[in-house]
């Protein structure tokens, strides 16, 4: 609908086309003034704007225009400040009014901005206070500037003087407020804007400046200090912000307040503005105006425009303060009512439209909208629609189910239905029907409940070294009608654009990580209706860079302090610092380990050699690993000493018989402790009286010493020196000249036998001298000549050998066979060799127990008998006087029953056992026996029905688990069983066939007298006797024969065929392999016979018969 705008300046219409720089948009009414190159004060006032129409008139609020302005600082002197040290300061700065207000800073000639601090403030209006001046105080170019934000202009004021004397100093004293002047002062500030309350004090020493609020406490989430404390700054100002506010300055000799009384106004703001009315004839209408404000707004209702008491009379409308009431409205009644609230501080104003229609229902939202939603999530169904009277909503689910306002419905004012917590039963069509009393309309959407998108397994925090490869992994559920969009972000932004970065469908992986891959990583799945994210860190470690700035201090003969600078440990604590020399005068190149230092030390004290031109370099070491190793220190030389240490590891051994060489670890260049090193070697006889034997060996590490006797004891000693001194005193080692082999045999050789499997030996030592060297022990040597019992198979054995060690006089002799006769004799043993052999010793060891039986088997196992067999032992280890046989059954449930024992003469190696249960397992021990006692025993498992099981002979030294599942077809007996009963059977099917193919003949008078069939009538013969009953009809082949090509059957000499007659009844053998079947010529059976079969006999049933 059309609508006309127009202007007010200042209260009056203003006439805009009489203007040509101000133009007014079409169809807007919004005004553009062009003023450059004109004056802008021209266009200075207060605007308002109506808008009409043919319902009424709306009115906007006022707009304010003026010029911002920068006026010049009117022309001054100023004369200089002359204060003495210590006294208070104020220099003001005064600036021109501007719009806006300007911006004030304080600057010198060389535009530096003043150095501001506790002592040295500048208020809110721009002044300059010095609680106490001091002589650098003193200067000619305090400046004071404006800055005119909107005009982008500077205005300075005039410089002003200080001079600061010290000739009549003040003294300290207690503080006293500059700032507000007055002893009590009041600040008033409007709701909603920024207080800001100051106080500014002087004194010596500077006071410090506190706030409190009077009987309460101060906003600290909106409360802010500035200017070293001495404003106060609160935001958003609320009633609650009023009352009383002290200022407290403060120094070491007293304190002074100040007291704010601060009040809180408000210009009028809205609690409830008036709204829009669409009302149908002969309704009623309220308006509301609902504002508060400090002092209270005074209200005030225009129509279209114009004063409510100004308008025409209308009785139908009634005026109560904030509210109108509009009864018994008519067609034609529509206006636009203005609701202005006013008081000191400012107003409000706000256009309500009363519109008076009568329209049916209009559906507003677009028909058959498809609503999609996540379970458990409110869903909103639009229902827009429009109608005078108001229509009345109502919903359907499914267009039966009427929907109530209820816990889980709730049908909003506009028409919209929530449903507060949507699931998937929600889903389906739904209906919308809003109804007046001038018509109906309906409109249908549909809501769709999908699953969430969930992410099951979120990336974890991952800590890689820098090199690998990290992987986040990121596995999402998400409803399957909706396409989901896998999104990894970095540190909230993109992934960088690297071919290092691959992206799959649920994971991340980062390959050959740097150090600028660190940061949080998140996996985002996105569908259109929702979605989740999850957040992993991935932190990269590495090796710790390398320390630097290696320092050498404290430096001494022996020692020196090493300093270092840490490189950065790359997100893993540095643990160690290993410290490294090279020693370049003895083996450059070459860098040693000296000592490891705790990771949180960048120092230590290293002990230093003599005669070691030192580099020193630092490596530091975290979980990754070490660094590079650190550049090198500056060289590090030491002088040269005697040495402090001898060669280590001295001995003395004899390689002849008549000589000793003495060896020893020889130092290292770094142990030399100076140049010229050499040996002093020195030995004498330990068990003789006599003078030590010297001798210097150089560049060396052994001295062969001749002419010794064998095997004597030495003393020995090797001392370190070098050109400048021997070192300490040496200690003194044991050695020994060379040895020679043994001169003497061992006597007295005694055997005594302790069972069929140990004997015990002894012997008289040989003397210590002729030993001649270190005893090492005692040589046995034995050796089985031949058992007892006789036989070719207990021949002769290989020798064995038992040393005893040490100064022994006996031993023992294991593992012998029993029954059997032993060789043995016995040698000393040194480092050189074995001595000469003793007198051989012959011994017999008694019988014992015999060894295992070498095998159990069953054999021919019956339905209640078994046969078993067994060997010999391989070892009887004496007389064999029989065997024990012990079985007993087993039921399914491995529980064994009563055990039976049988015992056998030695020669005996069969038996069967009768009268056993059929279809039982049975477990069989069979042990061999001397007149010692059994040996051990082996096992075995039968059963006596068809299910048998063999098992390999088992020792009872171990557990033997017999294997009872086993498949009785590869068995070689059930093989055997079931040829038989074939070739049996073949046997019998031949029969038949030939006595078929003789026409053999049987009689069937019985069979005849039984039928009187005239169909089975024997044929009369051409001298009117009968003959044997023959089948002229049946001429069917046998089963399993082939047709000939001619589809016919050649018909035999005998028409008789064995499946004829067994087509007649049950065709079966007797005990005796007869054929006792029924027989008729019949092809077709008699209903009597229906039930009889035709098929040949069943080898299953036949072979059942045969057992």
């Amino acid at each position: 609908m059309d609508c006309s705008f127009r202007w007010a300046r200042n209260g009056t219409d203003f006439d805009v086309k009489s203007d040509s720089k101000i133009v007014m948009n079409p169809g807007s009414g919004t005004l553009d003034i062009d003023i450059i190159g004109g004056k802008a004060e021209a266009y200075e006032g207060t605007y308002q704007c109506t808008a009409e129409n043919e319902h009424g008139k709306a009115l906007t609020n006022k707009i304010v225009i003026r010029q911002s302005r920068s006026p010049l600082w009117p022309k001054e002197r100023n004369e200089a400040m002359v204060r003495q040290k210590g006294a208070p300061l104020v220099l003001r700065c005064q600036p021109p009014a501007g719009l806006p207000p300007p911006v004030i800073f304080w600057m010198d000639n060389n535009f530096q901005r003043l150095q501001l601090d506790e002592r040295v403030s500048q208020a809110l209006n721009g002044d300059l206070y010095f609680s106490n001046v001091l002589p650098e105080d003193a200067r000619d170019d305090y400046i004071c500037y404006a800055r005119f934000p909107h005009t982008q202009t500077i205005q300075q004021k005039q410089p002003i003087s200080v001079v600061v004397l010290d000739n009549n100093p003040q003294g300290e004293r207690r503080p006293r407020i500059l700032l507000p002047s007055e002893p009590t002062s009041t600040k008033m500030v409007l709701k909603g804007v920024l207080l800001q309350l100051e106080c500014i004090a002087e004194g010596l020493p500077t006071p410090d400046v506190s706030w409190q609020k009077v009987g309460g406490e101060l906003p600290n989430n909106r409360m802010a200090l500035h200017n070293f404390g001495k404003i106060l700054q609160i935001s958003d100002v609320s009633e609650s912000d009023a009352g009383d506010y002290r200022c407290t300055a403060k120094n070491k000799l007293g304190l002074v307040h100040h007291v704010i009384k601060v009040a809180v106004k408000a210009a009028p703001f809205w609690i409830s503005a008036p709204k829009n009315l669409i009302l149908a004839p002969n309704e009623t209408g309220i308006l509301t105006c609902r504002v508060n404000g400090s002092p209270k707004p005074k209200i005030s209702w225009f129509v279209n425009g114009v004063p409510i008491e100004n308008a025409a009379a209308d009785r139908s409308r009634k005026v109560d303060e904030d509210t109108v009431i509009i009864s018994n409205v008519q067609i034609g009644s529509s206006a636009v009512y203005q609701c202005n609230a006013s008081n000191e501080f400012g107003y409000v104003m706000a256009n309500a439209f009363v519109s008076v229609l009568a329209e049916p229902p209009k559906m507003l939202t677009p028909p058959n909208q498809v609503y999609q939603v996540i379970t458990n999530r409110p869903a909103f169904l639009d229902c827009s629609s429009f109608g005078s009277p108001i229509p009345t909503i109502s919903w359907f689910k499914d267009g039966r189910i009427s929907i109530e306002n209820g816990d889980q419905y709730v049908i909003h004012e506009n028409g919209t239905l929530e449903i507060m917590v949507a699931q998937v039963l929600n889903t389906g069509k739904y209906t919308c029907v809003a109804t007046n009393n001038l018509g109906m309309r309906e409109n249908s959407v549909n809501l769709e409940v999908k699953e969430p998108t969930r992410i099951l397994e979120q990336p974890k925090y991952k800590v890689v070294q820098r090199g690998m490869s990290a992987r986040f992994d990121c596995k999402v559920k998400h409803d399957k009608s909706l396409i989901p969009i896998m999104t990894w972000l970095k540190d909230r932004g993109e992934l960088p654009d690297d071919e290092r970065f691959e992206v799959d469908s649920d994971s991340l992986t980062i390959k050959n990580v740097v150090e600028g891959d660190e940061g949080t990583y998140t996996c985002m799945m996105k569908t259109s209706l929702d979605q989740d994210s999850a957040s992993a860190v991935l932190t990269v470690v590495g090796k710790p860079d390398p320390p630097t700035d290696l320092e050498l201090t404290d430096q001494a003969e022996r020692s020196v302090q090493l300093t270092w600078t840490p490189g950065d440990e790359n997100n893993s604590p540095i643990l160690s610092f290993l410290v490294q020399y090279e020693d370049s005068l003895h083996h450059k190149g070459l860098w040693v380990n000296l000592t490891e230092v705790d990771g949180s030390k960048t120092t230590t004290q290293l002990e230093l050699s003599p005669y070691v031109y030192y580099s020193f370099r630092v490596l530091a070491r975290n979980n990754v690993g070490y660094s590079e190793p650190s550049n090198p220190s500056s060289q590090y030389r030491t002088n040269p000493a005697a040495p402090d240490e001898n060669p280590s590891n001295v001995q003395g051994v004899g390689t002849k018989p008549d000589n000793m060489v003495i060896s020893w670890m020889p130092l290292t260049g770094y142990q030399a402790n100076g140049p010229g090193l050499k040996y002093k070697v020195h030995w004498k006889r330990r068990d003789m009286d006599e003078s030590w034997s010297s001798q210097n060996v150089v560049d060396k590490s052994q001295l062969v010493v001749d002419g010794t006797p064998t095997y004597v004891p030495y003393e020995i000693k090797v001392q370190a020196l070098n050109d400048y001194g021997n070192g300490p005193d040496p200690e003194i080692a044991i050695g020994y000249s060379g040895e020679d082999v043994p001169l003497s045999a061992p006597e007295k050789v005694q055997v005594r036998v302790q069972d069929g499997t140990l004997a015990e030996v002894h012997w008289k030592p040989v003397n210590a001298s002729s030993v001649r060297g270190q005893l090492q022990g005692y040589k046995v040597t034995y050796q089985k000549l031949r058992g007892l019992l006789g036989g070719e198979e207990e021949g002769q054995q290989r020798e064995k050998v038992i040393v005893f060690s040490g100064d022994q006089s006996h031993g023992q002799i294991p593992d012998l066979q029993p029954f059997s006769i032993y060789r043995l004799s016995i040698k000393v043993l040194n480092n050189k060799g074995e001595g000469p052999s003793s007198s051989n010793q012959t011994f017999e060891t008694p019988e014992g127990v015999p060894g295992p039986p070498s095998f159990l088997n069953v054999i021919s196992p019956g339905l209640d008998s078994l046969s078993l067999e067994w060997g010999p032992p391989v070892n009887n280890n004496g007389r064999l006087t029989g065997y024990t046989l012990r079985y007993q059954p087993v039921n399914q449930s491995a529980e064994q029953g009563f055990v039976h024992e049988l015992n056998f003469f030695a020669n005996e190696t069969a038996t069967t056992l009768d009268h056993l249960n059929t279809s039982m397992l049975y477990k069989f021990y069979l042990s061999a026996r001397t007149i010692k006692g059994s040996g051990p025993t082996i096992t075995e498992e039968a059963f006596t029905a068809m299910d048998t099981a063999r098992i390999q002979p088992n020792i009872e030294t171990g557990k033997a688990v017999p294997n009872r599942q086993v498949d009785i077809a590869t068995q070689g007996w059930f093989i055997g069983l079931m040829c038989a009963i074939a070739l049996l059977i073949l046997v019998l099917l031949i029969v038949c066939f030939i006595k078929r193919n003789k026409g053999g003949k049987y009689p069937v008078k019985e069979k005849e007298d039984a039928h009187q069939d005239p169909e089975i009538q024997p044929m009369k013969e051409d001298d009117g006797t009968f003959g044997e009953y023959s089948d002229m009809e049946d001429h069917k082949p046998l089963k399993g024969s082939r047709t000939p090509s001619n589809g016919t059957v050649r018909r035999d000499e005998s028409d008789d065929s064995l499946v004829d007659y067994g087509e007649g009844g049950d065709g079966q053998f007797n005990e005796d392999g007869s054929f006792i079947g029924q027989y008729s010529g019949k092809k077709e059976k008699d209903t009597h016979e229906g039930n009889e079969s035709s098929e040949a006999p069943s080898p299953v049933n036949a072979m059942n018969s045969f057992v």
